[in-house]
């Protein structure tokens, strides 16, 4: 794992020094027993001294019942470092993806996101667990066991100083081999966790076009290939027991060969060979695991890359620094000053020189063709993102020096698609302003049209509306998300085409309740009836202000306006409206 991913446990430096202490505690006594049974066996048995055997006996049941106390509290102590890090690693990737540009987002998709903060830490979380109780006994008895092997008897040990190097490097070739393998199995995950979670949001459209045998068909090819990737790795891994039991077996086969013939001629006892038979034994149970421990940090090596990526991606938008009297939004004027912009990795301008002002309090519309560049100039205001370009200003502020916390708590947003989380009405509409009482509740869910509905539901506010408000109309939807963004009585209120759903009679009601907000509105709509009542109309085409001004104003100078304006009341109507 990468070093930075060891910052993590730093907090608990204390409980990690305790988990391993204990297990070098338990390895401790574990190499000593073999040594205790050469004694008994040399000294006891084969002096028939029975005082020998009670007292070496009494002596290694004492150690055993050492061994179960450490490694209980050993495990205790992992756990406790496990998942306080797998909390913290979590934690910090949140508060991460909290601060990403929309930039960072094309770079990190959302299944991508979901693995890394599940199943990436999950993997890492289980191997600092194992890695504290059980791993790592497993290298220092291979090392300790040679070591105790050399005291008992260095002829028959030198069997284990040819055969072990031999291991150790066939271990590594395949970890690392082992490691760019589970990184792509961990990239199948993602490609599978996007395949389900499209299936899952988009489900009554799949259903309407009768999609599900070829939505099938991408899970299945997706699954396919996770399971491909994963038996390619697993089998690798797999290698490495027939290896390390034909060694260790045959390490086993030496030792009594040359261990007979050095009980023969004086230059070994038996208990030596017994011993020595005892460390390669463990030994041999030692490597059995390390096909396991191969698994988990090659996977864990791969997941703390993945983890990092994240941690160490560059934000493209940066928060302006506190400094003494911070610009703040206080009258709602706005002034887009020759603005250009273009999404990220993109070459084409999606706004092109756009310059206008709105004045503080004004109603303004935004009409354009699909694609003209309306919800991306929308985007900008909040600061979702950085311009290319020109300067948008703010009660004549730049906003890039405003702080983004005091910039976007004074702008109501009301996005094209209303999302609305799981949870009760009222928990949604205190998105908008977490310490609204229930009379700013009930006035914006009246001003927003839908208090009466909201009222004949059996337990009113509270009721539980589903995921992305599943359980709701479109209508009811759209006037919730308005609700959220009144709730906070903004400076600046931003509809993106969010009355679509409003018939003609209660979307006029929602803009009479509007003028008792003291706020800059800027809508963009399809509607000619909204338009019609605004105090500045802006037409947009290709990323530019083709026109603007009022109604009256455009119908005289734009004739772009004039034919949408025909396509929507025709020809006899616009004398009227005149």
């Amino acid at each position: 794992m990468k070093n930075t991913i060891f910052s993590f446990l730093g907090p608990y430096r204390l409980a990690v020094t305790v988990a391993l202490t204990l297990t070098i505690v338990e390895l401790s006594v574990e190499l000593v027993q073999p040594l205790l049974m050469s004694k008994i066996i040399d000294d006891g048995i084969m002096q028939e001294d029975l005082s020998v055997v009670m007292l070496w006996g009494g002596v290694m049941i004492g150690l055993s019942l050492l061994v179960f106390a450490a490694g209980v509290t050993n495990s205790f102590y992992a756990a406790h470092v496990s998942q306080n890090a797998g909390f913290d690693m979590r934690s910090k990737l949140f508060e991460k993806v909290q601060a990403f540009a929309f930039s960072n987002f094309s770079q990190f998709p959302t299944s991508t996101l979901m693995t890394r903060m599940t199943n990436d830490v999950n993997l890492i979380q289980n191997t600092i667990f194992m890695s504290l109780r059980i791993m790592l006994r497993a290298p220092l008895l291979v090392f300790g066991s040679v070591i105790m092997a050399l005291l008992v008897n260095v002829q028959l040990a030198l069997i284990l100083i040819v055969t072990i190097p031999i291991l150790v490097v066939f271990l590594v070739l395949i970890m690392q081999k082992a490691g760019g393998l589970f990184k792509a199995v961990q990239s199948r995950v993602d490609t599978v966790n996007n395949v389900v979670q499209e299936n899952l949001t988009a489900i009554r459209l799949i259903k309407s076009f009768i999609r599900r045998k070829y939505e099938s068909s991408r899970f299945t090819i997706a699954s396919n290939e996770l399971r491909t990737k994963t038996v390619k790795a697993l089998r690798l891994i797999e290698t490495t027991m027939p290896v390390i039991l034909l060694v260790m077996n045959g390490s086993i086969i030496a030792v009594l060969w040359f261990g007979s013939f050095g009980v023969n001629t004086g230059g070994a006892t038996v208990g030596e060979v017994v011993a020595i038979i005892n460390y390669v034994t463990r030994m041999t149970g030692a490597l059995s695991i390390f096909s396991m421990i191969i698994m988990m940090f090659s996977r864990a090596r791969a997941s703390s890359e993945r983890i990092m990526d994240v941690l160490d991606a560059e934000v493209d938008l940066n928060d302006a620094d506190d400094e003494p009297n911070m610009p703040t939004v206080t009258q709602g004027q706005i002034e887009f000053d020759h603005v250009s912009f273009r999404y990220p990795d993109t070459e084409r301008f999606v706004l092109d020189d756009v310059s206008f002002q709105v004045k503080p309090g004004e109603n303004v519309a935004v009409l354009g063709a699909t694609g003209s560049g309306k919800t991306s100039m929308f985007q900008l205001i909040p600061r979702l993102y950085d311009i290319d370009s020109g300067t948008i200003r703010i009660d004549g502020h730049d906003i890039r020096k405003m702080k983004l916390k005091h910039l976007r708590r004074q702008i109501g947003y009301v996005p094209q698609e209303a999302m609305l989380f799981t949870g009760s009405i009222e928990e949604n509409l205190l998105w908008g302003k977490e310490d609204a009482s229930k009379e700013e509740i009930n006035q914006s869910l009246k001003d927003a049209q839908i208090h009466g509905t909201i009222v004949e539901l059996p337990h009113g506010s509270e009721t539980i509306i589903g995921q992305r408000g599943v359980n709701l109309s479109g209508g009811q939807k759209q006037r919730l998300s308005i609700a959220r963004a009144l709730i906070r009585k903004p400076k600046i209120l931003l509809f993106d085409d969010s009355t679509s759903a409003l018939d003609v009679k209660t979307e006029k009601k929602l803009f009479q309740a509007l003028k008792n907000y003291s706020c800059t509105t800027i809508m963009i709509t399809q509607k000619m009836s909204t338009t019609m009542n605004a105090d500045q109309i802006l037409l947009m085409e290709e990323g530019r202000i083709v026109a603007s001004g009022t109604h009256d104003e455009l119908m005289q100078t734009s004739l772009l306006y004039q034919k949408i304006f025909d396509s929507q009341f025709g020809k006899e109507e616009v004398t009227d409206v005149r």
